[in-house]
């Protein structure tokens, strides 16, 4: 999609999101849960490794929305989405599901799965650019698993929500991260798969953006950029 604003704009700044815009966090939520249900003889709750998987799905993303409006605090979501997800196939324990809440945070950073073309990306960009993260995801997990995967090293900041004491797409994580990379709204511009979170935060701050849109969702926003693969970025950029 052409730069609506008419002209090429000069970046010093790129600020990506983490998760599913870089890293694969769908495939590599599959396989943490998966090694969960395995550990843990889930079998004797859940009639098999989709239910699991889709239950706690639907409970994280209840939760995890609650989260962000500041309604759910981080130690009752990290176990409350698993004890929901058990509770819908009788099973009320709390100590199970706390269990499982800080195994699943161990085992998430060692899963390396990253989106089509994430590290050929990062690798042309980081040549030209100042990267950076901003994500709503905790602090403990999102460094250690951006380490593990082998991209760490492309990024200057790295800002977490809880960082910055506000969570996307509320404007003042922006204005925090930008104050961090000692960078500029007009040299600056937000890569992110979530329209609302990432691309209309970014935007009602008054920062450009590029919409990573691989499922091309329909909307009605007119946006800096938008793509459907991470590689159309570098013409971009």
């Amino acid at each position: 999609m052409p730069n609506l604003s008419g002209s090429m704009q000069v970046y010093q700044h790129i600020f990506f999101d983490l998760d599913r815009t870089l890293w694969d966090f769908e495939q590599n939520k599959v396989e943490a849960l998966a090694d969960l249900y395995t550990n843990h003889s889930l079998d004797r709750f859940f009639p098999d490794i989709i239910t699991f998987v889709d239950t706690f799905t639907r409970t994280n993303d209840y939760l995890w929305a609650k989260y962000i409006k500041g309604d759910l605090t981080k130690d009752i979501l990290r176990y409350k989405r698993f004890e929901l997800a058990l509770s819908e196939f009788g099973l009320n324990d709390r100590w199970l599901a706390q269990q499982l809440g800080e195994e699943y945070l161990d085992i998430m950073p060692l899963k390396t799965a990253l989106i089509a073309g994430a590290e050929d990306l990062l690798h042309y960009l980081h040549a030209r650019y100042k990267l950076h993260i901003i994500t709503n995801g905790f602090n403990e997990v999102q460094v250690p698993k951006m380490q593990r995967c082998g991209i760490a090293h492309y990024f200057e900041w790295v800002i977490t929500s809880e960082n910055a004491g506000y969570h996307k797409p509320d404007p003042r994580v922006f204005g925090y991260s930008l104050s961090k990379a000692n960078a500029k709204k007009n040299e600056s511009v937000m890569v992110g798969d979530d329209l609302e979170v990432d691309i209309v935060g970014a935007k009602k701050f008054g920062m450009d953006q590029i919409y990573f849109n691989p499922d091309k969702k329909p909307h009605g926003l007119e946006l800096t950029h938008e793509v459907q693969s991470l590689v159309d970025i570098a013409s971009i950029l």
